[in-house]
């Protein structure tokens, strides 16, 4: 039996799960596989992205999987390189193409690419293809405060999700409080950072134990606890089982300050400063 996932209201009145589903680098018929065994676990929030190049593995899966499409939250995501206006209109477009659906349950722009400085123009197309009908919500990813503010004063709206670089050894515990702030919520990408270098980590092996959980429980529980949507990725069903399965134990307040002090101010994995990084 599929496990029951709480969900979160975004600022627009639409609920997503508190975890989804990642699908980077999984395409073709493993990809679907992969992605239809996720649906058939629970996993109802779907994160994809024109540039993984696999809206239609996406599509392919939502087809073979008996869960009605109105019980899936399906996100795609624009990139740097069709910002303009015109662009992100038709990409949008191309993208609901891809995966052969009528709408998106959640558009987001992949990242500021605030050199190009054309994210507001990118904002106003989803805010119109949201009028339109081909999204449910809009929101960001790796956008900064800065931008942030620009977007609600030159559009007057704020995105409901941002999806930033989020993990045990780069907590962003100041921009996830200016996004409580300002009700957006959220949303971890790379949730588990490395996994070879957090499976040999002792702290969390302690605090694994102390639960009788693994790791990666542990850490995606983390994430439920500081009120982050996560988007663990595994190919494997038994790890997507294991990785929706925290849900029964509570991390306590020393598990959370203990988690909390892995932080470091270099804690990016590559490095990926939104302030300068550009994304094509």
């Amino acid at each position: 039996m599929a496990i029951q996932i709480p969900e979160v209201t975004l600022n627009d009145g639409n609920r997503i799960p508190v975890i989804g589903f990642g699908t980077y680098q999984l395409k073709g018929n493993e990809g679907a596989t992969a992605i239809e065994n996720a649906i058939n676990n629970g996993y109802r929030l779907i994160d994809s992205a024109y540039n993984y190049e696999n809206e239609g593995t996406v599509g392919e899966a939502i087809r073979r999987t008996s869960v009605p499409r109105e019980q899936l939250r399906i996100t795609s995501k624009l990139p740097g390189r069709y910002h303009s206006y015109n662009d992100a209109v038709t990409t949008v477009q191309e993208s609901l193409y891809r995966a052969n659906l009528d709408y998106y349950d959640l558009y987001i722009i992949h990242w500021p690419n605030p050199i190009q400085d054309q994210y507001v123009e990118a904002w106003q197309a989803l805010i119109d293809a949201r009028k339109w009908g081909l999204i449910r919500s809009i929101g960001v990813s790796n956008f900064l405060p800065e931008h942030l503010e620009r977007l609600e004063k030159e559009t007057g709206v704020m995105p409901s999700i941002n999806q930033i670089e989020l993990h045990p050894f780069f907590n962003q515990e100041e921009q996830r409080n200016w996004h409580e702030e300002h009700g957006i919520v959220t949303e971890s990408w790379s949730p588990l950072y490395r996994a070879a270098e957090v499976f040999k980590n002792e702290t969390l092996k302690e605090i694994a134990t102390k639960h009788g959980k693994s790791i990666s429980q542990v850490v995606l529980r983390w994430h439920y606890q500081i009120g982050a949507v996560a988007i663990p990725k595994s190919a494997s069903p038994v790890r997507q089982v294991e990785n929706l399965s925290l849900f029964d134990f509570t991390l306590d307040n020393e598990d959370m300050e203990t988690l909390a002090s892995l932080t470091r101010p270099d804690g990016r994995i590559n490095n990926q400063n939104p302030a300068v990084y550009e994304e094509f």
